[in-house]
């Protein structure tokens, strides 16, 4: 018995549980509909998921005068600016499951209205504390990714989810909103407000406008979304909801997004300081070269949800983590050169320097462009597998992957802080990246081998030793 590797409906047990489809692996191009109403939740879905971003990333702005108004220290601040980070990345999986039962458009217009709340309290706060309370509560913008991701599956076919995915995804440009639309917000209203105070000045007035963005962009996704809604997991049990978290394969999908997303936040926080310690640049200056990064990791989502659309997400994926490889390796090697040791009649002073290596800035961005460019194609390939396997459970499953990228996002800096203290090299950076993305890769190969195996052992021998046919 043959099997096409394109066959959607071929399956092969494996190694990390469950039944797995080989589909990705070679898929004929279809040509599928898109409806109306699917095409009009991606755009309220994307629009409003850039509105979260922008607000979920706000201290990253509002905390330089925030900081110097309320006296911070650098504990303080890092630990404000942490909050909304991982409460929007643990929360995903429940509000998942909730969307799936639910439905998006509830979910989605419940997220940012609630979110409204603290962003606007943020403007009224008289002290540390009530910053972190609201912080805490303002770290639900996060958790539209996961409500999004999985109200745009349940509206889109299959052959077009990738792409749906990608589009969808592409909203966390919201950063770079906020670092452009915030620094002018802040100078449009004088300290002391405006209006008898109604309209709080200075950096109150980036969460006063934020907040109302929300109001309106919860009014629109309400009015505009389609109805009735999708809800693929409406009517099944928790325990059922739950079960896909049990799967081997759902935590390595998780680990697939740490390196092409949780890598990504670390880098977009971590790059601005590279460039200022390595290279001497202004802080300025390494924001601009930082942005070469983080722009096309954010917007070539879309692209890479239509390659994985066209030929596979797996297959995607190994040239992800391949060229990521790669520019890790080279960004990874560290300054200097091979002493070789010569007689006099060689080399007068017995030592000749050779194969000399320093890495320029130039490079070094290049570099950097190149990886931003595989974890944005990476980004959107991760969450086409999550529909193929878990058609059902996308809501619980999306939002258990996005939680632990997420989560490798806030640790990732710390690893980094931590090999640089013990190696004194600061490449080592890419050392910590470079492990992550290998054993990514390597699992990946092991899983697909397996696969491969599976869904045709009687081809083994053609792989392990000649056919007798072969045989000389």
């Amino acid at each position: 018995m043959s099997h096409r590797l394109g066959d959607s409906s071929t399956h092969a047990q494996v190694a990390d549980g469950g039944a797995m489809t080989i589909s990705e692996v070679e898929e004929a191009p279809k040509t599928v509909e898109t409806s109306a109403n699917a095409r009009r939740v991606l755009v309220i879905s994307t629009i409003g998921f850039t509105v979260a971003f922008a607000v979920w990333v706000m201290f990253a702005i509002v905390g330089v005068p925030l900081r110097e108004e309320f006296g911070l220290t650098d504990g303080e601040f890092a630990l404000l600016v942490a909050i909304p980070i991982l409460i929007g990345s643990v929360l995903r999986v429940p509000f998942g499951i909730w969307t799936d039962r639910f439905g998006g458009r509830a979910m989605f217009t419940l997220l940012l209205a609630m979110t409204a709340v603290p962003t606007y309290l943020v403007s009224r706060a008289n002290s540390y504390s009530e910053l972190l309370v609201y912080a805490f509560f303002l770290g639900m913008a996060g958790i539209t990714f996961a409500v999004g991701i999985a109200w745009v599956s349940a509206w889109y076919p299959r052959p077009r989810q990738g792409f749906a995915l990608g589009t969808f995804g592409a909203g966390n440009v919201g950063a770079s909103i906020t670092k452009l639309l915030a620094p002018w917000l802040v100078t449009v209203v004088a300290v002391e407000g405006a209006l008898g105070g109604l309209v709080p000045g200075g950096w109150r007035f980036v969460p006063f406008v934020y907040a109302l963005m929300l109001v309106a962009m919860a009014a629109v996704m309400w009015v505009m979304s389609p109805t009735p809604d999708h809800r693929p997991g409406a009517g099944r049990s928790w325990p059922a909801l739950l079960r896909p978290l049990k799967v081997l394969r759902v935590w390595r999908f998780g680990l697939y997004y740490v390196v092409v997303f949780g890598a990504y936040v670390a880098l977009a926080l971590w790059l601005p300081k590279y460039y200022v310690d390595v290279y001497g640049f202004d802080l300025q200056t390494a924001g601009l070269l930082t942005a070469l990064f983080i722009i096309p990791a954010s917007l070539l989502r879309p692209l890479g949800g239509h390659l994985s659309d066209r030929f596979g997400a797996r297959r995607i994926m190994y040239w992800v983590f391949g060229v990521m490889g790669v520019a890790l390796l080279v960004l990874s090697a560290p300054s200097g050169h091979i002493t070789l040791y010569l007689p006099p009649n060689v080399e007068p002073d017995g030592i000749r320097e050779v194969m000399r290596f320093e890495m320029g800035p130039v490079l070094f961005t290049v570099l950097m462009v190149i990886v931003g460019v595989a974890m944005g194609i990476g980004k959107a390939a991760v969450y086409k597998h999550i529909p193929e396997y878990f058609p059902n459970d996308v809501g619980a499953v999306g939002g258990l992957v996005g939680a632990v990228g997420g989560l490798g996002g806030f640790f990732l800096p710390l690893m980094f802080a931590w090999a640089a203290a013990r190696s004194g090299l600061p490449q080592s950076t890419f050392w910590v990246l470079l492990v992550f993305t290998m054993v990514s890769l390597g699992w990946m190969h092991l899983v697909v081998h397996s696969m491969m195996h599976k869904a045709a052992p009687q081809m083994g021998h053609l792989f392990e030793r000649p056919s007798e046919e072969m045989a000389p």
